[in-house]
């Protein structure tokens, strides 16, 4: 037995029972996917945004999974509307200005300003290359759990994350040069 096909039977049994308002379901539905989101979200916003708009997300699928005709894309589903979300949050926020790195409290500031740095180098890549690099850097994910939590195909996973590791290296080495 193919065990993809049952990872999809699982969260379709998930997906169906929280549709039937099964609230216990779409926990564990938040608890398997809240990481996802958080990936997808990070790789367009900042930090405190991303956190913030996870549960924006999740209250959205929870009012509109009752519409959702195919419970097995309920992954590629989700991701689509936490991209719809943070286009939406983008188009809709002026430019705020941060705090200096330099002003953090209670952190290693080295530490968290090449955190920033990085990140915003990786915000600077094409897109299908800034989600798979935040799914697998700061979430911890491996290629076959992002494709299977954002609908991408294995494949395609793989390609991008060697693709975007390559600009993400090449980047930081000029970064790096000019400093």
């Amino acid at each position: 037995m193919n065990p993809e096909l049952n990872v999809g039977n699982e969260l379709a049994v998930l997906v169906k029972a929280a549709q039937r308002g099964d609230r216990a379901a779409f926990g564990q539905l938040f608890e398997q996917f809240a990481p996802t989101l958080h990936g997808i979200l990070l790789a367009r916003l900042q930090g405190v945004d991303a956190d913030d708009l996870v549960q924006d997300v999740f209250l959205t699928a929870m009012q509109q999974l009752p519409k959702l005709r195919d419970p097995e894309k309920f992954a590629s589903w989700l991701a689509a509307i936490a991209r719809n979300r943070s286009y939406d949050l983008l188009r809709r926020s002026s430019r705020s200005q941060e705090l200096p790195e330099d002003i953090a409290i209670g952190e290693d500031v080295s530490t968290r300003a090449e955190v920033v740095r990085v990140m915003g180098i990786i915000r600077e890549l094409p897109e299908a290359y800034r989600e798979t690099l935040t799914l697998r850097l700061v979430e911890g994910m491996t290629g076959p759990e992002i494709a299977e939590r954002t609908g991408l195909l294995p494949a395609s996973v793989r390609v991008n994350l060697h693709r975007g590791m390559k600009a993400l290296r090449e980047r930081l080495e000029r970064s790096t040069d000019r400093e």
